[in-house]
């Protein structure tokens, strides 16, 4: 049977949360369902709750950073079985038969992914993402949490955590690698713990040196501030790969010219505006510009299973259901140390 659950969603863009009911289809045979326990709050759930993205539905329940415990399964269904530790990102389903899908690579299909939230899934019905107390989920796309990562702070990683795991893992980051991140927001603490754990040289780019401390405690070598224009001339041509992480519109090119020979710089930050791009800043050191998704579903449990081998943890700050709204203010602000996450069981 379908169910009726819990819900936190906006009725339009940038109206504030309420407590609202959607709807959980029946099982299939291959579905898993999910109570969820934790859910994260990501940029792009403020960027579409806001309208930023494209027109809001009625109600939008955001949300693709979900962890919990599996209640129910298909008839089908041989990965879980009840009681698992299981997370949910940013995608529910794919074709699965394209080039894209049969690689593994869910997150590029050709027929485009369902996303978890602000979708329309195979049966024609809109996506519901993580504010919420279930989720039903195709066996698929689901991915099992380690015993090793808690709940709460497992959330963030289904969404921060692949997104800068696959650039890092796709570009082959390593020993010897010189590495910055740009930014020390959400994804960017994550993306110092991880090119870190990888072996890479990691210094952060930030607009001030005010979370500095962190950013070494974090395992960054190096750090400094972007508003000092002598950071762009002490540092050019410095390292093989850069992160961007940030949300907001930049002057790419200047941050192009701190790649060295053959450097690359890899957008997953998404901001609403377009970027302007100078070709002179890539052709003289034969420099890459590339951007990068998440990452496909075996990547993504690549991801966690790294992550609770090496001790990674985002660091979180788990609010009840009613603050989302001042949440999002305080991630427009930049005042969050660095992940907010929704405990469900206040929804």
């Amino acid at each position: 049977m379908s169910q009726t659950v819990k819900a936190r969603g906006v009725r339009g863009a940038k109206e504030s949360f309420e407590k609202v009911e959607i709807t959980r289809r029946d099982l299939d045979e291959y579905d898993v369902q999910i109570e969820i326990k934790y859910a994260g709050i990501c940029h792009s759930d403020i960027h579409t709750a806001h309208g930023e993205w494209g027109e809001v539905t009625d109600p939008l329940v955001p949300g693709h950073e979900i962890a919990g415990y599996v209640t129910d399964i298909g008839s089908k269904v041989s990965a879980y079985k009840v009681g698992d530790r299981v997370g949910v990102g940013c995608m529910v389903d794919s074709c699965g038969k394209c080039s894209s899908c049969e690689k593994g690579e869910e997150q590029y299909c050709l027929e485009g992914n369902v996303p978890t939230y602000a979708g329309v899934d195979k049966y024609g019905e809109p996506t519901q993402g993580g504010y919420s107390t279930h989720i039903v989920v195709t066996e698929g796309f689901v991915v099992r949490i380690p015993d090793e990562l808690p709940l709460d702070k497992a959330a963030p990683l289904l969404c921060a955590g692949i997104t800068t795991f696959s650039p890092l893992n796709h570009w082959d980051i390593g020993k010897g690698s010189k590495v910055a991140v740009v930014g020390m927001g959400g994804l960017g603490h994550v993306a110092v713990k991880i090119a870190n754990a990888m072996g890479a040289e990691v210094t952060v780019l930030s607009r001030t040196l005010a979370k500095e401390e962190d950013g070494l405690k974090f395992g960054a070598k190096h750090y400094y501030a972007t508003e000092d224009e002598e950071t762009f001339e002490k540092l050019a041509g410095s390292f093989d790969f850069i992160l961007n992480t940030v949300s907001a519109k930049l002057d790419i090119n200047k941050f192009l010219g701190l790649l060295a020979l053959d450097g690359t710089l890899v957008n997953v930050g998404a901001p609403a505006e377009p970027l302007d791009l100078h070709v002179f800043s890539l052709i003289p050191q034969r420099r890459s510009f590339a951007g990068s998704l998440i990452g496909g579903i075996r990547e993504t449990q690549e991801m966690l299973d790294f992550c609770a081998k090496h001790g990674i943890e985002p660091e979180i700050e788990v609010i009840s259901a009613d603050d989302i709204d001042e949440a999002y203010d305080r991630v427009l602000d930049s005042d969050v140390k660095y992940r907010f996450v929704i405990d469900t069981a206040t929804i």
